[in-house]
């Protein structure tokens, strides 16, 4: 096969200065997310959520990735990174990067706090708390605080206590009145209660950190006593689980390692800036100083909190509320999904299409009579899930219903249990895949009775069913009836179900059976197209690239003539515009209002994007290794002009010419912001106030046209 000669040629042998490192690019757009957080071009409220994000998305690098490093680093494991660098070097460059996370974050949390000073929200530090609020706050410790908190001496008797993942805790030193007695204590923050306390009207609300209360009142949970110093820190433990491949019940393994994760190694240690060097050498030395990355915070300890804040009742400092569409074909069809999808094929967009869709297709198949069987993937279903509700209401109606719920779906193994328990009381078939992969396509297939036999309608997802992440991420969801497209899905079920190894697929492609050599083949045909002369041109729209096999194939293209568009959101290994290696090759990212989480890949084959023919598919997998080798994921062609249409001109086109929300990738790793010129365009802007194609059946020909999006074509 062409794929396998390509990846056998000596010319393309792996060259660490060939990729970025996969950790520093996830830093890097982590940088990106903040600088959200201080685009003027936001309101306040939404700056201080994507500060929040940012600090809630570096929690959960240091729990898993940082984590995952730092155990390689406690074995002595030697190998490599792709580009180069040790286990070492690798940890000593996040830890200095990541301190400059956390000093921008400070700095944007002063910026964004003093422009919410001026509209009427204020955080109050402990000296700007006035004699007017004094008695408010009092209140509040004395009855809602006082009584769930437990102040521990540190002495022989009492040993430090275990302090659980993302604790925050309070160490004080204090001195007895009575006889001058020195006396440690510690005060643990419960995690039940809010972070903040607030007072105030809707115009004038003031906000109080939890551990600015309890060091104001430190005298009346501790009377008798003098302050001599005090200091919060924050905990951040590895919380990865890592899957033994010989445990025997997976969902008493999960269950068990849930509760052994909120134990796991200390990783990242954050101290307030200013406490007495004694206290912060007993907290270093008890938590295991040697083994974790830590620093000082001169600011707020715990930026994930302050999304707190960010849920005020203040439309005048957030986006303009949108509400999504409810595309107007299935309305033609009197709400019928069934009638809708068996006469055409059909693209929803979320969030700009409402997930009311996917809920719909499901509710009328669980009260269909004609239903007779339903299979549903689960990775992510979220906690108020009508999703869930469909299916236990199919399985009761007496419907053959199968669910496979994905218990590694990380930080919703707990949920995923809870989800499984209910489903299985209800008689619904659940499974839970493999023990080594991940099944992480996003499928549903519904069989009902015709005239003339069984029909199969689906429906392919780029994202999770999730109804609250529908409404910020962009993803497809994509619904068919063709006979080939249900062949296949009962082929993906049958294979994590039963192990059966599918064969003569249609048309998707799965992971981990052949999609990496699959899009292998795509590329060598644009390869080929491009050394006969012709055009040669790949789109990609992904969340993350890091893929070696699948970056020295673009490298190849590139290498070839190949015009290659990249918009990867979030991890890119590769290296673009690299004279003699990437020269064709630009990356972009978008970040903005709504997180871009959509896969899409097209090919020209043979003509220049975009055009009718061209190759588009739709897909649940990131080019990663991971999604290639060791999760269980779909890619399916799209075959119906009008959803051609919409995903190659009116979606792929918009992110590429998007110059409000955009980031390009330079040969050096930096990131440079779009410059809008006199002719900014916002992505977000556009689908907001522009219908899709694909959604609007006759109502696109009774109305006028959606504006064209046009591309300008690189030289």
């Amino acid at each position: 096969m062409m794929a396998t000669q390509a990846m056998t040629d000596p010319a393309m042998d792996l060259h660490p200065d060939r990729y970025f490192n996969r950790e520093l690019s996830w830093l890097a757009f982590n940088r990106r997310v903040l600088e959200e957080a201080l685009n003027p071009a936001h309101p306040a409220l939404e700056r201080m959520r994507f500060l929040s994000i940012s600090g809630s998305n570096l929690d959960e690098f240091f729990m898993v990735r940082v984590a995952g490093l730092k155990g390689q680093q406690l074995q002595s494991v030697e190998e490599r990174s792709p580009d180069g660098l040790t286990v070492t070097q690798q940890l000593a460059a996040i830890s200095e990067e990541a301190d400059r996370l956390f000093a921008a974050q400070r700095a944007a949390f002063k910026q964004i706090a003093a422009e919410l000073d001026q509209a009427g929200i204020r955080v109050l530090g402990a000296d700007d708390i006035s004699d007017d609020d004094a008695p408010a706050l009092e209140q509040y410790f004395r009855e809602q605080l006082f009584p769930i908190l437990t102040p521990q001496a540190l002495d022989p008797a009492h040993p430090f206590p275990f302090i659980p993942n993302k604790g925050l805790a309070i160490i004080l030193d204090l001195c007895r009145l009575s006889d001058g007695e020195p006396i440690r204590e510690l005060v643990m923050v419960p995690a039940s209660i809010p972070r903040f306390v607030r007072l105030g009207t809707v115009d004038d609300a003031r906000f109080v950190a939890v551990e600015t209360l309890l060091k104001r009142f430190t005298p009346m949970l501790f009377p008798g006593y003098q302050v001599n110093g005090s200091g919060t820190f924050r905990v951040i433990r590895d919380s990865d689980i890592e899957l033994e491949e010989e445990a025997e019940d997976l969902v008493d393994f999960f269950r068990t390692a849930i509760k052994r994760r909120r134990r796991g190694r200390v990783i990242r240690l954050e101290i307030e800036a200013g406490i007495p060097a004694e206290l912060e050498e007993l907290v270093r030395d008890t938590l295991g100083s040697d083994d974790m990355l830590s620093g000082e915070d001169g600011g707020f300890v715990g930026i994930a909190d302050l999304a707190q804040i960010v849920e005020e009742d203040r439309p005048d400092l957030k986006f303009v509320p949108f509400s999504p569409r409810f595309p107007e074909r299935i309305r033609e069809h009197g709400g019928d999904c069934f009638a809708a999808i068996s006469a055409k094929d059909i693209v929803v967009h979320h969030p700009y299409e409402a997930f009311d869709v996917v809920l719909s297709f499901l509710r009328q198949a669980a009260t269909d009579p004609d239903v007779v069987a339903i299979k549903q993937t689960l990775y992510r279903a979220g906690k108020q899930s009508a999703v869930i509700r469909a299916l236990i209401d199919a399985a009761e109606a007496g419907k053959s219903v199968t669910a496979v719920v994905e218990l590694k779906a990380r930080f919703d193994e707990e949920q995923n249990l809870l989800w499984a328990a209910q489903l299985e009381r209800a008689g619904v078939q659940v499974i839970y895949g493999f023990t080594q992969w991940k099944t992480h396509a996003k499928v549903s297939m519904v069989v009902r009775r015709e005239a003339g036999g069984y029909r199969t309608y689906c429906h392919f997802g780029t994202g999770n069913y999730h109804p609250v992440t529908a409404r910020v991420y962009t993803d497809i969801s994509f619904f068919t009836a063709d006979p080939r497209a249900g062949r296949d899905a009962a082929q993906l079920f049958n294979y994590v179900t039963g192990y059966v190894e599918p064969s003569g697929l249609e048309l998707i492609s799965m992971s981990p059976h052949g999609m990496r050599t699959r899009l292998c083949e795509l590329i060598d045909i644009e390869i080929g197209h491009a050394r006969a002369g012709k055009a040669g041109n790949i789109w990609a729209k992904l969340n993350s690239l890091t893929d070696t096999l699948i970056i020295d194939k673009l490298y190849e293209a590139s290498m070839a003539g190949v015009a290659i568009d990249l918009i990867v959101r979030g991890i890119c290994c590769l290296k673009p515009g690299v004279p003699g290696l990437s020269e064709t090759i630009r990356v972009k990212s978008v970040v903005g209002r709504f997180l871009e989480h959509s896969r899409i890949f097209a090919f020209g084959d043979g003509k220049p994007l975009p055009h009718d023919g061209a190759k588009v598919f739709i897909s649940s997998a990131d080019w990663m290794g991971r999604n290639f080798d060791r999760r269980v994921e779909y890619m399916m062609p799209v075959l119906n002009p009008t959803v051609h249409d919409q995903l190659l001109d009116q979606v792929m086109v918009a992110n590429l010419i998007d110059n409000e929300q955009s980031w390009e990738l330079m040969p050096d790793g930096q990131y440079l912001r779009a410059d809008p010129g006199t002719r900014p365009f916002n992505l977000h802007r556009y689908f907001m106030t522009n219908p899709s194609l694909s959604g609007r059946g006759q109502a696109l020909r009774d109305s006028d046209a959606v504006p064209t999006l046009r591309l300008v074509q690189r030289d």
